[in-house]
């Protein structure tokens, strides 16, 4: 996985030489054993690798300046620690994805070799999950997060929130109420390679009638390019004729020279196009019994940096 690669932040050489020493406990076995599940819980907090990099970095620096003779459970405290910097982080990130230009959808992240990302479970790491999940609270997030990828009792939920058990209870229950209204209940991965291949197969052929059949309804196409790719819709583009009519549009001159890679992402199947060895998209779509909800396309640059261009070649 392309965050596996990332280096680990590193003790002052000073502090690595009294540890070889035997004089002091610079405290990186302990982070390095907990860093997957801090980089999983700040990156489902924040939706973004790059941000999520920044406050695992910020944690260390903090646990460098703890008492860790004093501290019983490393982990405890590292993902607690994560978690309530994610929490006073989010409302200046929710600042700037107010002034975003475009539709702003979540920073992909490669997980096919940690399909759970650092995670006792998969939940709340697809795009469309990200995406209800920024319209909680950053407190209901937390809980929720906590709660459904990381399998933490109420009682944990609860102090690492600093609240009352029952609180957590609550939270928890209304972000769960919120995710259920928000999206249809989700097909197997299976079906939702099935119909992404076939979405790019009748997309590159610009087929109005072979996507409207893959669609549901009320099916929504959100294109991110930040601004900064003239390309990407600047707004949602909804309902079945109106995405098909769409797609088909720019087919005759979009996919010419691109090579398509099958990648995972965010524990599905996504397509990562390129031109001349450059990553300049990527697509992947959320499926219910109805058809394609939601079909995703991450154009900005800085957000396809972690994903690798290996993957089985679709065409």
């Amino acid at each position: 996985m392309a965050m596996a690669e990332e280096p680990l932040p590193q003790a002052p050489s000073s502090a690595r030489v009294g540890a070889r020493a035997g004089e002091q406990d610079d405290g990186l076995s302990a982070f390095a054993d907990a860093r997957p599940r801090l980089f999983g819980i700040a990156y489902r907090m924040l939706g973004s690798a790059a941000e999520a990099e920044d406050i695992v970095q910020d944690v260390w620096l903090r646990w460098q300046a703890t008492d860790r003779k004093a501290v019983e459970n490393p982990l405890a405290f590292l993902a607690t620690t994560t978690t309530r910097m994610c929490i006073n982080f989010s409302q200046s990130a929710k600042s700037r994805r107010e002034t975003y230009v475009g539709p702003w959808l979540p920073e992909p992240v490669d997980t096919s070799n940690d399909p759970a990302l650092g995670a006792e479970r998969g939940e709340a790491l697809g795009l469309a999950i990200l995406l209800l999940l920024e319209k909680l609270s950053p407190t209901e997030r937390a809980a929720y997060i906590l709660r459904e990828a990381f399998d933490y009792s109420h009682r944990e939920i609860a102090d690492v929130l600093q609240m009352e058990e029952e609180n957590s209870r609550q939270l928890v229950s209304r972000a769960r109420k919120h995710i259920v209204e928000g999206r249809r209940a989700s097909a197997s991965s299976e079906e939702q390679r099935r119909l992404l291949v076939a979405f790019i197969d009748a997309a590159k052929n610009g087929d109005v009638a072979a996507l409207e059949a893959l669609f549901a309804e009320d099916v929504v196409s959100y294109s991110d390019g930040g601004g900064v790719v003239r390309t990407a819709a600047r707004a949602p583009v909804s309902g079945r004729e109106r995405v098909a009519k769409f797609y088909a549009s720019f087919a005759w001159h979009f996919w010419t020279g691109m090579t398509l890679s099958l990648v995972e992402t965010n524990g599905q199947a996504a397509v990562l196009m390129s031109r001349d060895g450059i990553p300049g998209a990527l697509a992947t779509i959320d499926v219910s019994a109805q058809g394609i909800d939601q079909i995703m396309w991450i154009m900005r640059p800085s957000k396809l940096a972690a994903i690798s261009t290996a993957g089985l070649k679709t065409g």
